[in-house]
């Protein structure tokens, strides 16, 4: 037995002096073969490939308004080989430099881009970017696209899982029904929509006055509900994109309303300039407080539909009595990390494991902490 433990010994010191550890090492005394194991795998992965993610950052110093479109962060439109998505919102702060202008970033450059530039709430900030980090991400390099999949987010953790980036359909916060992109199950859910956005146009004329408002976000969200239910035969509208959803046709008018506008009426050049253009309104004051989901609920409440989905076909929405609706934020946690990152990573091993449970960490620490939620634990823990 004496032996065994001094073998053990100097192969972990053997170890530690190859892949340059600088960190004092763990105690093994209790640890599993299987746990052993995967601590040495997590180990032999070479630092060009494995990132440890670090926690989030923390909420901003100065969370007031402030002028966003500045000397420092000038609009550059998109280089050759840079990447763009299907939200307007990321878009911009990439084509600003308040995310990086290539389009790939990690989570704590997405946390404090969508701080600094659109005065995002902390927790919520940290809840979508984890939220997409774990189905669209690479969790082995700490970096993840904007857009469609790139190579520059590194080697690839084992499938299922695809670090696809947000363009990827049907498991991060994008999805069906957007106000400015198509459903992924009729062409492209990636490019903006010039038919889409006349839609937008139209309704804020009809219900605004010629501004994009709460009432107009509640007619526009139904209408393109009602649009993915007939012409789309794989419609799915379940948690987490349920919740989005709604999220998304709120932000547009939380994040995109020059601060020092009290009316919380978005104009359509304004409107043009952020989905569209991709690009600061010249002079742009972003939110005068911590933004987050205000007018969700009364956009959702216009309209009510339960989640649900076309099973066999256009026109045969069912609802969905296995998803959360919006009453059960903390199932909607639960059954994410239960189902949804469980399916991609069903046996995760080594420095997969290890960046897989932080990121989970990390996730919880948002909003499913401040909600009272139970954390979700479906792999062992550090």
């Amino acid at each position: 037995m004496l032996r065994s433990k001094s073998l053990l010994t100097l192969v972990l010191l053997l170890l530690s002096t190859i892949s340059h550890f600088t960190f004092a090492l763990p105690s093994f005394e209790g640890l599993s073969e299987r746990d052993f194991e995967d601590y040495i795998a997590s180990r032999q992965t070479t630092d060009a490939q494995v990132a440890d993610p670090p926690p989030p950052p923390g909420p901003l110093a100065f969370s007031g308004s402030k002028i966003v479109h500045d000397p420092a962060h000038p609009w550059i439109a998109p280089q050759a080989g840079d990447i763009r998505g299907p939200c307007p919102a990321l878009n911009t702060l990439a084509n600003h430099g308040y995310l990086p202008r290539d389009g790939i970033a990690t989570p704590t450059q997405l946390i404090n881009g969508v701080q600094e530039g659109l005065n995002m709430e902390n927790a919520i900030a940290i809840f979508v970017t984890y939220a997409a980090m774990l189905v669209d991400g690479n969790l082995l390099t700490d970096k993840i696209s904007i857009g469609r999949k790139s190579q520059q987010t590194g080697p690839d953790p084992p499938p299922p899982a695809t670090a696809g980036g947000l363009s990827t359909p049907g498991l991060g916060p994008e999805g069906d029904a957007s106000l400015t992109r198509g459903d992924a199950a009729l062409g492209d859910n990636d490019s903006f929509n010039q038919t889409l956005f006349d839609q937008f146009i139209d309704f804020s004329n009809r219900y605004g006055g010629g501004y994009y408002n709460l009432t107009v976000a509640a007619e526009l969200r139904w209408a393109r509900i009602q649009q993915s239910i007939a012409t789309n035969p794989t419609f799915s509208f379940v948690a987490p994109r349920y919740f989005t959803a709604y999220a998304e046709s709120a932000l547009i008018i939380n994040a995109f309303v020059d601060g020092r506008n009290t009316s919380r009426h978005l104009s359509i050049a304004d409107a043009t300039s952020f989905i569209k253009s991709n690009q600061f309104p010249q002079g742009f004051f972003r939110a005068p407080q911590p933004i987050g989901n205000d007018g969700a609920a009364q956009i959702f409440g216009a309209h009510q539909i339960p989640p649900g989905s076309n099973t066999n076909g256009v026109n045969t929405y069912t609802p969905d009595p296995n998803s959360a609706n919006l009453a059960q934020f903390c199932l909607m946690y639960e059954h994410f990390v239960e189902r949804s990152v469980k399916r991609l990573y069903p046996n995760p091993t080594g420095a997969l494991r290890r960046n897989l449970i932080l990121n989970l960490r990390y996730f919880f620490s948002g909003q499913p902490s401040k909600a009272g939620c139970t954390e979700a634990q479906p792999y062992r823990q550090l």
